[in-house]
């Protein structure tokens, strides 16, 4: 699905791991790999500087962490200093990356908010490509042997929830897009998820069917789930019960004022979900 990668830790995430399988995430279609370390600014003195300490220490680790690659993927080691998202997106644009990878911690989106944000809230209103979150929890629990198949197969199900919105057809078209381009099987199922307040709604049942077959069209077998109940609360139980790779979701208010005032669907996702959540950029 996604040629050029950009991975970005802070080694207490964990994601340096991925360093260890480069060529089982070249069986997803990765060509290019970049893994990014940002090291904060030394602000001791009266002018910042780069840590020039720090910086070494961080490339030393990376370096052990990809060893010798010998699948067909090109990686390269970027460690810089200064603030995080401006680094990240510097980075991305740089190597032209496709996504950005990155870990966060699992809690509820109004901590970000009372806490001034987090890399991955700012990424999520900023960044032009999509984002693959991580939890940090789960990345370090894997075995090798676990590790290895969750990079051969991270996009090959994914669960999309969708109501009929704009902003979820806007999710569809992005979903079936990665399906139409990747050259092999990456991308293999998805999930309709509609959360409703009447089980025999069968107006929704009957857009979900129209929805199925637009995305069939790609070469994607498809299933349709019909719930009832709070949507952020059925989706995450939806994704305990399917046996999806991640949650795939995208957001009409990210990075708006309306975002303080009423939590997002996509970013209580972000927030709290335990499986890797793919998230598409609103549209601009």
């Amino acid at each position: 699905m996604f040629a050029k990668v950009l991975i970005c830790t802070d080694f207490a995430d964990g994601l340096h791991r991925l360093g260890h399988f480069v060529s089982s995430l070249a069986v997803g279609g990765i060509k290019q790999i970049v893994f990014l370390h940002t090291v904060p600014l030394w602000e001791k003195g009266i002018i910042p500087r780069v840590d020039t300490e720090k910086v070494e220490q961080a490339k030393t680790l990376l370096a052990e962490a990809v060893g010798e690659n010998l699948a067909d993927v090109t990686v390269k080691i970027e460690v810089q200093s200064g603030k995080p998202v401006e680094t990240i997106l510097k980075v991305a644009q740089s190597y032209q990356s496709e996504l950005i990878v990155l870990g966060s911690q699992s809690h509820s989106l109004l901590t970000d908010k009372l806490m001034g944000g987090s890399t991955m809230a700012e990424l999520s209103s900023r960044s032009p490509i999509p984002l693959l979150i991580l939890r940090p929890q789960l990345i370090s629990a894997y075995t090798s042997e676990e590790l290895t198949l969750r990079c051969q197969h991270l996009f090959r199900f994914l669960l999309i929830p969708y109501d009929g919105s704009e902003v979820a057809n806007y999710l569809v078209q992005k979903v079936k897009q990665q399906a139409e381009k990747q050259s092999g099987s990456c991308l293999e199922q998805c999930v309709l998820c509609w959360i409703v307040k009447d089980l025999k709604d069968s107006q929704a049942r009957e857009t979900l069917s129209q929805v199925q077959a637009d995305l069939e069209t790609a070469n994607l077998q498809v299933e349709i789930d019909i719930r009832k109940g709070q949507p952020v609360v059925e989706l995450l139980e939806a994704a305990k019960i399917i046996d999806i790779s991640a949650i795939a979701v995208s957001s009409g208010t990210m990075g708006t004022f309306r975002e303080w005032l009423v939590s997002s669907f996509a970013g209580e996702i972000l927030s709290r979900s335990w499986h890797p959540v793919l998230f598409f950029p609103p549209q601009r």
